[in-house]
Parts: structure tokens; sequence; C-alpha cells
């Protein structure tokens, strides 16, 4: 198909979290004229004086950029988003309820308010990560409160954002999945997206719905399944990193998500991969697969805790460095990071945690408080502790000064869940060294 041409339009989004802040921007930067929607008068206001709520590498001058230019703005009045637009993005937060279902209460609620007050022909564009058939509800929503009768369509057009390259993912993307009922929305689409050189793939609503889902969760049952195929190396004398590599090279297959280590985490694989447990439960299936995807993964944390017990015999009393916080590089985002689990357990059984993170410090602090000691750098970390932990493979960790790392430590006992260093190289070095799945 030829390619599309670009016409510049006026869009909202409601809700500038994560994914409306990142992506409501980068439209901007394309040339669309964006105002992102949030009733967190806060957020709002510091997004104003060019404060950016999140670290995201990129984000902050790119969001300067395009205030500057006047393409992008803030408010807290949802009616002045929607009637400013012609396109509306639903990005508000969906967390797990204690049954693993996506709560849904802000995407109704978003598309309630933008029923009341639209008065002209809108695109409502469920960005969320949302359960399928959602966008059937969101339809019948706008369809029941909108008293003025408006034309309008319903699109889901899910995010593949990874936190810590989320510009570059947006602007350079693998594909744009949209799915549409009529071609008329899907022409506003492929408007709105024509200055990315990227796959444009065009689906029914119900099929684009299920993409996120099912990319998320089978890429969290890689990472699993590296860890499970970890243990079998431990218990065989093998070693993983030669495995994946073996495997990896098989085109089929690939490197990417096959690195063993303490389990994943963040705000999208242990939601999306419990959600879409749900999701088959409701339709009639049992997703016993995934079920034994987030066992493992829970399995990883338990055994590095393990190594953690083995290498230091009696962990009551002992001081322990620890190399990270936020569940990956270049983010701050702690939410369902392995380290909390690490630090609870630790700190239960008696240990003093002295930790360090780039750049989680701040949102570390508001989940496990003073059940850390947050040091200023790596090396205060190390200073009288009687072993280090890695569990954030941070750039800034991948080739510290080992000497002076010995001399700090109290026993030259290094723990690495991300294996990070070579075995054979740290014994050289004169440390204990355990890694995940290296025999």
């Amino acid at each position: 198909m030829p390619k599309t041409k670009f016409k510049a339009r006026r869009l909202a989004f409601i809700g500038a979290g994560y994914v409306g802040l990142v992506s409501g921007t980068a439209l901007a930067e394309i040339g669309h004229t964006v105002i992102l929607v949030d009733n967190n008068k806060e957020k709002i206001a510091k997004l104003k004086k060019g404060e950016i709520p999140i670290f995201e590498p990129g984000l902050e001058d790119l969001v300067k950029k395009n205030v500057k230019a006047k393409r992008l703005s803030f408010t807290t009045s949802l009616p002045d988003g929607v009637k400013q637009s012609e396109v509306i993005f639903i990005a508000v937060h969906t967390p797990p309820q204690a049954d693993g279902k996506a709560d849904l209460s802000f995407v109704a609620g978003a598309a309630r308010e933008i029923a009341e007050v639209a008065d002209n022909y809108k695109v409502v564009v469920d960005k969320s990560t949302v359960p399928v058939q959602t966008g059937e509800r969101v339809a019948e929503t706008i369809a029941r409160y909108n008293k003025k009768g408006i034309d309008f369509d319903v699109v889901s057009n899910p995010e593949f954002l990874r936190e810590g390259s989320a510009i570059d993912d947006f602007l350079n993307s693998d594909r744009i999945v949209v799915g549409v009922e009529n071609k008329r929305a899907e022409k506003i689409m492929r408007e709105i997206y024509a200055p990315i050189d990227a796959p444009f793939i065009v689906t029914d609503v119900k099929s684009a719905e299920l993409i996120k889902h099912a990319s998320n969760s089978f890429l969290a049952m890689k990472i699993s399944f590296a860890n499970a195929l970890a243990r079998i190396c431990e218990l065989s004398g093998a070693n993983i990193d030669q495995v994946v590599e073996g495997m990896g090279d098989d085109h089929r297959i690939g490197p990417h998500f096959l690195q063993a280590g303490v389990g994943y985490g963040g705000s999208c694989f242990p939601k999306d991969v419990s959600a879409f447990i749900a999701i088959a439960d409701e339709l009639g299936y049992k997703f016993d697969l995934l079920k034994a995807v987030e066992q493992v993964n829970a399995d990883a944390c338990d055994l590095f805790l393990e190594k953690i017990k083995e290498a230091l015999w009696v962990t009551r009393g002992k001081k322990i460095a620890m190399w990270g916080l936020a569940f990956k590089p270049n983010t701050d985002d702690m939410r369902n990071a392995p380290s909390i689990k690490i630090v609870e357990a630790l700190n239960a059984q008696g240990a003093t945690i002295q930790a360090y993170d780039p750049e989680a410090t701040d949102t570390a602090k508001l989940v496990l408080g003073d059940k850390v000691e947050y040091m200023s750098s790596k090396d205060a970390a190390l200073r009288d502790a009687d072993a280090l932990i890695i569990v954030t493979d941070w750039d800034e960790f991948k080739k510290p000064d080992w000497e002076k790392v010995h001399k700090l430590l109290n026993s030259p006992i290094v723990i690495d869940g991300r294996n990070m260093y070579q075995p054979k190289e740290m014994e050289k070095l004169g440390f204990v060294y355990h890694s995940v799945g290296r025999g």
C-alpha cells in the first residue's frame, strides 16, 4: 500500500501516566498537536513547569521541546481535552484486581466522560492495555451516555513500549497495530502514524486487543523458560549462557528474553500474564501454560534467596550490599521489582541491606521505606558488607574496580542475579562468585 500522506491532527490523551506521557510526547514530536489530560492536579502542575514525574531517557528534553513549539500542552479538564481534539486516546491505569482481572473502572469512566461532552465526530482509541472485548464495552458506554447522538469510532491501538527505551520504541517501532471496524477509522489512524516508518498492521478490534496480551505473555514465557532451564543447568553441571547461545542462534527462537536471572518484574509482564490467565478463564479456557510461567518466575526469586543463604550460611546480623533496586536498568520503576521480595525476605531474616541504584532511590523509598539503607554510590554500598548481591544490570555495574570492591567488602562474596560477570574471571580476582544456571 502506498505511504499515507501525513496530516497533522489535534489529539488528546486521557491519562498522563507512563504510556500517555511518552506516546503523547512522541506524537507531538512527529507534528501533531497533543493535549494531555490528567485529574492529578499536582502532576499536571509539575508537567507545566517542565518537571517529569518519571525517569525515561530522552523524555524530559522532548517534552520541553514540544511544549516550546506549542505542540504539547497539559490540563486537568477532560471536557477541554475532548472538545479541542479530533482523536482521543484513553491511556488510563488498568491495575490488577485480587483475582488477576484488570480493573477497567478508569477506562469506563473516561468513555462516559468523553460521551457526555463530545459535540462532533470523534475517534476514541483504547491505548491502555485492556482485555479482549473491551472495545465493545467502550462503544456501548459512549452510545449510552452520548445524549447528542454524535458519530464516533472506537479503535484499539496497543502500545509496545519498553521502559528505558520508550521514545525510540515509539519513533522506531517494530510495528504499529490498530484494530478498527471501518475504513474511515483506519484512514485516520494511518494519517496519524504516517511519519513513522514501520509495518502498519490493521486488524479487527478484538484481535488488536489480544495481540498486546499475547505478545507480553509470550515474552514472559521466554524469560521463565530460561529460568527453568537455568535450574536444569545447575543440577546437571551445564552452563546456561552456552545453552541459550546455542538456542538463540536459531532464527526461529532468537536470543532476546532468554536471559536467566531473578525473574521479570515491572508493570507489564506480571499484570498482563495474570490478566491473560483471567481473560482465558472467563472465555472458558484454562491457560495452565501461563500459570506455570508465573510460578517459575516466583521460583526464580526464591532460588536467588537460597543462593544468598547458601553463600552466607547465616543471614541474621549480616550486612549485605545490593546493587540495583529498579526492576530493570534505565528506569526508576519499582513496580513488581524482584528487589522488593529480596529485601523483604532478607530484612525478615535479620540482615541489613545497603542498597544503591542510579535512579530508583526515591521510588524505592516509597515502597521499601526503612527496610533499606539507601547509599549514594555503589562503593558506599560495599563498605563493611559481608557480601555483594547484583539485582539490576545497570551499565554502571558492568566494569567495576574489582580491587576496590575486594577491599571494601568484609568478605569477597558476590551473588550475581543477572549473570553480569564470568565465573572464571571472578575466581581469578579472588572472589567467591555465585551466579544463575552456570553449573
